[in-house]
């Protein structure tokens, strides 16, 4: 072997060795990125949860305004009171046959 392929040979080899390292960075790279996501779609559905319970609320919020008694609204938030005992008395009665 001659000296001009002998240094052609360690060239090649530290390329490849470059390569391989390269490789390996962006192996490791791919593993953080992939567990990134992981995280953020794991905070994503945290969202999607708290926000149906929001939405839960703010309509429990609104049935609780409608009940208010106050002004007058009073004859009207009855009638929608009585509606509701109705309807839970339908339940109910559904419930037990």
């Amino acid at each position: 072997m001659t000296e001009e392929e002998k240094i052609r040979l360690s060239t090649f080899e530290a390329r490849l060795r470059h390569l391989i390292y390269l490789q390996d960075e962006l192996k490791r790279e791919n593993i953080a990125l992939k567990q990134a996501l992981e995280a953020k779609q794991t905070e994503f559905e945290q969202a999607l949860e708290d926000n149906k319970k929001l939405a839960a609320d703010y309509s429990n919020l609104k049935t609780a305004r409608t009940i208010n008694l106050t002004g007058s609204d009073v004859k009207e938030t009855k009638l929608r009171v009585s509606k509701l005992v109705r309807e839970v008395d339908k339940c109910i009665a559904l419930l037990n046959e």
